[in-house]
Parts: C-alpha cells; structure tokens; sequence
C-alpha cells in the first residue's frame, strides 16, 4: 500500500512539472513562431537558404566560449529538438556563471565605479534567450545555479548601476541615451526568462517595466544642455546607429514582457507608432545595399531593421516596413537581424505584400532634433538632399547646417563619417565642424568643447516645403557658432536639376570666410566649377555670390575671386587619407551673402548644364537661370537679413515690389515673369507687380505657388495662423492647399488662404 502511495505521488509530482513545463510562456520565441518557421522552409526557398546558414554557423557554435554566439544555438534547438544544441548551451552558460566578474577595468576604475557596460547588457540578452530558449532541458539545481549566477555577475550590478536605489549612480540626464536602455533593459530580459529562479525580484521587474517609458519622454534639461531623447515625429538625436540600437534594447524588453504577461500590459508608449515613419524618412534606396543617414555616429551601412522588426512583432505594422525589410542586404552591417541570424530568421515577416516604393511623403522635418530629407522620388537611386541643424553633444558632431547630397546612387557629396573613439581623429577630426560641408570663420567652426559640454545655444531647421518642383528648407545653424557669428543662416532651394544653397552670414567683427565640400567621388576643378563623379553619379559645384571661383589655376590673376585648397583628413576606414576641399573668399568681411549652384547630372558626361547670369542692383542679387526652355529668376533682398529693426525691407526690382526675404519666378522662353505659373515667397508679406498683388499676407510667410492646367498647388509655411491671398485669374478645379484637396474661395481674382496650426503643423 505505501508503495502505491509513493507511486502516486511521483506520478503527480510528474505531471504537476509537466504542467509547469507547458504553462511557462516563452519570452521571444514563442511555440507559434517556431512552429511557422517550420512551416515557412517548406515554401520559401530563400528563408530555407537562410536555415542552413544558420544551421552551419550553429554547428560551428557547439563546444565554443563565445556567449554573443548563444542565440544560434537557442534557435537551431528549438527547430530541431537536437539535444547537441541545447547541451552546448547549457554547457556555456553553466562555464559563464563560474566568472568572478563581468566588470570591465577601465569601467571599473572610473569614480564611483561603473560595475555595469554594454557588453555585460550583450551577454545578457543572449543568455535570456537561450536560458528561456532551453528552460525545458535544464535540470532544477541548473537553472538555480545558472540564475543565482546572472544575478551576481549581471542583473544587480545593472539594475544597480543604473535602476534601483540604494546603488544607482546614472541618471537619464547623464546617461539616459542607448546605454540606459540596453543595460536596464537587458537586465530586465535576464529577470523576466529567470522570473521561476528569482522570484525575490518580482517587484523591480516590474518596476522596471512602469518607468520604462520615462526614458522615451525625458525632455532634456537647460543645466546640462542636455538633448530630449526624441524628436515628436519619431527619432533619436544621437544618429540612426544609436537611436536603432538604444530604441531596440527597449522594445525588446517590452516585447518579451507582453509574450510572459499578456494579462499586466505595460504603459501605452504612443511614440513606438511614430518610430517606423522616421527610420523610413531617412533611408536612401538605391542598387545594392540600402543606405541610411549617417549623421553623427554612425554608417551609411548601418539600418534599422532590427527595431522594425520588434516593432512589427508588436502589432505596429505597415506594408511600407516590409518594404523596408526587403532593401535590406544581409550582412550589410555589424549588428542586424538579418534572415540567416536567430532573430532575424524569426521575426522577419512574409514580404510578399511589400509594396514597390512606400507610400511615404518625399520630405519630412524632424523639428525638435533638426534633421530633414527631402527627394526625388523613392525609386530606387534617385536624389536626395539630407540637411541636420540640431545639436551638438556626444555622438552628435559639431554640423550645424551641414548636409549630405545622395544621386543615383551614391552620397556624391559626403559626410566625412567617424571612427573608433579611441582613435586621436576621432576628437580631433571626424566630430568636428572640419569634417562637415560648412563654412568656417577664420578657420574655425564650432567650439571643439562642444563634443563634451554642448552647444550653450542649438540649431534649428524651419519651413520646409515641398511644391514637386520647388522645395526649400531653412537652416539656422547661429547658435553653435554664436561665439563668432551673429548670423549663420543656410536656404536650400531645389529647383528641379539645381539645387541652390544661400548662405546669409555675419560675424561679431570681420574675418576671413571658407566653404567646406566633402566630395564623395572623384572631385576636379574645371572652369567656375568643382565637378564630383563617382559611377555614373555626378554634380557640379558653381559658387555664383559674392564671388566665383577663380576661373583658372593662376589665381593670382584673379585675386578678387575665390581661391580653392585641397585638404587632406584620415577616410573613415582611417587605414588611408582623402582629401576635401575648401573655397576661400579673399579679403575680410563682417557680412556676406554666399549664393552657390550644385547641378545634379545625368551622366559625368553631361555638359548641358542650366546657364546663369549673375543680377545685381540695388539692395539685390540674383541669378536668371535658363535651361531646357524654362527661366527661373531668383531676387535675393539685401535689407531683409536683420540690418532693419522697424523700416520693413520694401525693394523694387525688374518691376517687382516686395519686402520678402528672396522670392523666385519660373516661366517658359518666350513668356513674361508677370506671367509665371510657379513661384516662391521665402520670408515676405507681398509680391507685387504695378497694381496686381501676386501675393499678400499680414504677416511675413513661407509660400509655394504652382499652377498646372486647372489645378492650383499651394504650400505655405510662417505664424501659426495664416490669412493669404495669392492672384488667382482663373479658377481651378482643383485646388490643393498643404497637401490636402479643398474648395477654393476666390474673391476679386484673389485665391483666399486660411491656415492654423494643428499641433506643430498648419492644416487647411
């Protein structure tokens, strides 16, 4: 009888952990996503590919040291039951916990200690993984020993360092960028997969998961001039590298959460659905590997699939990010979730339905952190012009109103990108302003203090419009540079083929003048130009005002123009040099208006290049463009860069009266200004002509006005309340104010538009 009983009660002691065993939800990879991937090879030859690399580089794993590695051998046990793997894994982790430390010295030595880095976060999330990963195949008495471990060695001294109080020494001020996330969080994944092993630590887990989104809302402070750590259209201040990788670490600990606890959701973060708009916005498709931004610290390999992958995993979705997924090579970067790596091979989605190009406007403004993109189209090697004007503080470089220019292919003009931060061109090169396509003041740029302490005042990005044909975009990059100039403003006007950039400058006493281009190609100094060819992509750098180049070689002859040097930097690689280019303005000034040309080609070969004649008069210079049967006259308005307080700048030229900042008239050979179809207003309340008003408005504006048969496009820009009126001889059909389709109101052959801001934005 005591027999049976005994029996009986190991046949319940049996069960009851095999009841365990099923409930137990998995972190990441559930049961259903194994179980697709299953199904998946089956069907799809490349994801079958993609397997057996896996499969091969797990096979390689088995008997290594590597914990990085564990990942392979969580997935490739999942998919085939084979205990090899799990044994190698359990094998690993039970070797790992034995270390006395996972501090890092130089870390260490710092006061007070950091006992906490981001490779402790690294080994982290791959033993989470694989410990939730092989949970079933460990022992009891394993599972303690290998928990008990990741607490000592990994989950206190993070949590510790940078969480939990009596202990914590960070603050979201002094740290809270990528490192924040990716040791708390990673922390947070060890306590969650170890949650049956150390459930002492129940409270802080949760904890954990309440203050998360304080990371995603910490709005920055004036003491430190510390950077809000996202921009309210999406995005990161710190680069695309660190903003993928700091947002990752984050979703990853929300999406094992939700998967161990579906019945306690945690806190709505809103921001996660504006994220995906802004990994799209700025990425450059072309043939090869897909581009991205690489302002700051980061490579133009370098993309955001893992974050968008989480971000599809948890519900956030579009047919535009599996788009995103499908220009994506693997391989292409040191740290993605390509299709043969565990979480890649798990989480990336059918991409049947991926669309051709996104849906995605052309521009887009990220006003609080100051990037901007605007292109072509999204076909494939089209142009794109990326402006940045925000701040200045660690792995944000010293490039207020740099910009990067991407054609056909290839980002033909540059940013000089970065290094390893240990290397001495790291500081004292790629981070700073030398390293942009800027102007620089008496050889100097922005103050090289700012990498560590700041900028004491920010810059800023206004106004951007696109009208298809004409887009602009202010840059207002004064503040990092304000202890030299009073004035450093940049306008970016793309006409078509051309993109003009005018510089309005203006320095606390008078100094010598520079403008850096960073050529991404092969660069020669032909005639007025500096031609930059790289494949079949090509453009052609004209400065126009105050001077051009000088025409030839013997500079000397023409000592009123300006004068070019060739300068020779370490190449990102920093295995070799290249070199970049500085045009000089002899003399020095106190004010300068700096206009320069930048002709997109359509071969290297090309040399149909828009013709243009300088204009100048009084209180005006411009340019009278011509190419391809259409003229384009520019007016840029001397008295309206700040030299008047309360005369307003009211000029006349060539029939024009306007107080507007600049202002531009497109029409065909053949046609009058009068009678132009297409026009820009940059800064101005009226445009007029004799007795017809081409434009008015009560306060200055930002205007795009294009007519095309009977349909009438506007976009404007300026006070968060707009009452315009803009000439209008004939109605429209169709009328389209800011995007958006309205009626038109139209009084005495005045086209009346009434904007107010809707949150940051005018709406119609």
């Amino acid at each position: 009888m005591k027999r049976i009983i005994i029996t009986v009660l190991l046949l319940c002691s049996v069960m009851g952990v095999e009841a365990a065993k099923s409930s137990r939800r998995a972190m990441l990879f559930t049961p259903e996503m194994v179980k697709s991937a299953k199904e998946r090879i089956k069907s799809d030859a490349e994801y079958a590919e993609a397997w057996e690399q896996l499969r091969e580089k797990a096979d390689k794993v088995v008997g290594g040291k590597n914990l990085r590695e564990l990942e392979y051998l969580a997935v490739a046990y999942l998919m085939t039951g084979e205990e090899r793997y799990a044994d190698g894994a359990r094998n690993m982790m039970l070797n790992a916990v034995k270390a006395e430390s996972w501090g890092n010295a130089e870390m260490m030595a710092r006061r007070p200690s950091w006992r906490s880095e981001l490779e402790m976060a690294h080994r982290s999330f791959s033993i989470a993984v694989t410990f939730d990963a092989i949970y079933n195949h460990l022992t009891a008495a394993e599972r303690k020993e290998i928990a008990k471990g990741m607490y000592r060695l990994a989950i206190e001294p993070m949590w510790g360092d940078w969480l939990l109080e009596p202990t914590r020494i960070h603050s979201l001020n002094s740290m809270g960028h990528n490192w924040w996330t990716s040791c708390t969080c990673m922390a947070g994944m060890l306590a969650l997969s170890m949650r049956n092993e150390l459930p002492e630590i129940a409270d802080e887990t949760q904890y954990m998961t309440d203050v998360l989104p304080e990371w995603f809302d910490f709005g920055g402070d004036v003491l430190q001039r510390k950077p809000k750590t996202m921009d309210s259209d999406g995005g990161m201040y710190e680069s695309l590298n660190y903003a993928n990788f700091g947002v990752q670490e984050a979703l990853l600990y929300l999406l094992a959460w939700k998967n161990v606890y579906p019945e306690n959701p945690a806190a709505e973060i809103p921001h996660l659905k504006l994220l995906p708009d802004y990994f799209l916005s700025v990425c450059y498709p072309r043939t090869g590997m897909l581009y991205n931004l690489n302002f700051g610290d980061s490579h133009k390999n370098v993309s955001a699939e893992s974050c968008l992958l989480l971000l599809y995993a948890l519900g956030i979705q579009s047919d535009d990010m599996l788009w995103y997924f499908k220009q994506v090579e693997m391989g292409q970067h040191r740290d993605g979730y390509f299709l043969n790596r565990p979480m890649g091979f798990m989480f990336t989605p059918d991409l049947k339905r991926a669309p051709e190009v996104p849906s995605m406007p052309k521009s887009k403004l990220f006003t609080d952190f100051g990037w901007a993109t605007m292109r072509s189209s999204w076909q494939k090697d089209a142009t794109m012009l990326a402006v940045k004007s925000g701040f200045t503080w660690n792995h944000a470089h010293a490039d207020a109103n740099s910009f990067i220019l991407y054609h056909k292919g290839i980002d033909i003009i540059k940013d000089a990108g970065n290094s390893w931060y240990a290397h001495p061109d790291y500081r004292g090169y790629f981070f700073q302003s030398e390293a942009h396509n800027v102007i620089l003041f008496n050889g100097k740029g922005q103050s090289r203090k700012q990498q560590y302490q700041g900028a004491p005042q920010r810059g800023y990005l206004h106004h951007l419009l696109d009208g298809g044909s004409i887009r602009y975009l202010l840059a207002d990059g004064t503040g990092p540079y304000s202890d030299n100039l009073s004035r450093n403003f940049r306008h970016f006007l793309w006409l078509d083929d051309v993109i003009l950039i005018v510089d309005d400058l203006q320095s606390h006493e008078a100094g010598e003048w520079e403008w850096l281009w960073h050529p991404g190609g092969e660069a020669k100094k032909i005639g007025y130009d500096l031609h930059i060819t790289n494949g079949d992509a090509a453009v052609a750098i004209r400065p126009i005002f105050p001077r051009p180049l000088a025409y030839s070689n013997f500079v000397h002859d023409y000592p009123e123009d300006m004068w070019w040097e060739k300068i020779e930097a370490t190449e990102e690689s920093v295995t070799k040099t290249e070199t970049y280019y500085s045009f000089h303005l002899p003399g020095k000034f106190e004010r300068v208006k700096g206009l320069t040309a930048i002709f997109l080609k359509d071969s290297p070969e090309d040399k149909h290049l828009p013709q243009i004649e300088r204009l100048e008069g009084k209180n005006y210079v411009g340019i009278r463009m011509r190419h391809e049967g259409k003229i384009t006259d520019l007016y840029i308005n001397q008295l309206a860069d700040g030299r008047l307080m309360h005369m307003n700048s009211w000029i006349e030229v060539d029939g024009w009266t306007t107080d507007a900042y600049m202002f531009a008239l497109r029409y065909n050979e053949g046609e009058e200004a009068a009678d132009a179809e297409e026009m820009m207003v940059c800064y101005g309340s009226a445009l007029r002509r004799g007795e017809k008003s081409y434009f008015s408005s009560l306060a200055k504006q930002f205007v795009i006005s294009r007519v095309e048969g009977d349909k009438h496009e506007v976009v404007i820009d300026g006070q968060s309340r707009i009452n315009a009126r803009l000439l209008c001889e004939k109605r429209p059909s169709k009328l389209i104010v800011n995007g958006k389709e309205t009626t038109p109101n139209i009084e005495s052959k005045q086209l009346i538009i009434r904007c107010e801001a809707k949150g940051k934005r005018l709406g119609y």
